[in-house]
C-alpha cells in the first residue's frame, strides 16, 4: 500500500506529538524509551533498515537537551551571580533528566526527518519485499 507524500511541516508536528510522522497514529512508543517495530496504523517499518538508524535521534537529543542544560545554567548564573551553587546544581540536575524527558521525542524527529529524505524503502511495511 502506497502512502501519498505528506509535507514535512506535518511530519515534525506529528512527531512532536510522538505519533507516527507518516500517518499521524498514535500508538508508535512501547514504552518512554522504546518504540514499537511498526506502526500500528499505517505499518511503517521504524526500524528503517540499518542497524545505527538511531543514531541520529541520539544526536539530536544529546545536542538539544545538553544545549538546553547549558543555556538555563548559565541563565540562573547570569541571575545570581557572584554565587554559583544555584547555576551549578540547575545545570547538573538538567543534564542529567532533560536527554530522558527529550528521548521519545527524538526519536520520532528522527523519524520525521528521515521520512522526508526516503519517503518509501523496501520493507517498509510487512506486505512489501
Amino acid at each position: 500500500m502506497t502512502h501519498p507524500p505528506t509535507p514535512a511541516t506535518l511530519k515534525f508536528l506529528r512527531a512532536l506529538h510522538l505519533a507516527c510522522p507518516r500517518c499521524g497514529a498514535s500508538g508508535i512508543l512501547k514504552s518512554w524509551f522504546a518504540t514499537h517495530s511498526r506502526c500500528p496504523s499505517c505499518d511503517l517499518a521504524l526500524e528503517r533498515g540499518e542497524g545505527d538508524f538511531w543514531m541520529g535521534a541520539y544526536v539530536i537529543n544529546l545536542a538539544v537537551a545538553e544545549s538546553a542544560a547549558a543555556l538555563f545554567g548559565a541563565l540562573v548564573l547570569w541571575a545570581t551571580w557572584p554565587t554559583t551553587k544555584a547555576a551549578t546544581i540547575t545545570a547538573i540536575s538538567l543534564a542529567i533528566a532533560l536527554p530522558m524527558v527529550f528521548y521519545p521525542f527524538s526519536r520520532t524527529l528522527w523519524l520525521a526527518w528521515d521520512l522526508s529524505f526516503r519517503p518509501s524503502e523496501p520493507g517498509d511495511s510487512a506486505t512489501e519485499p
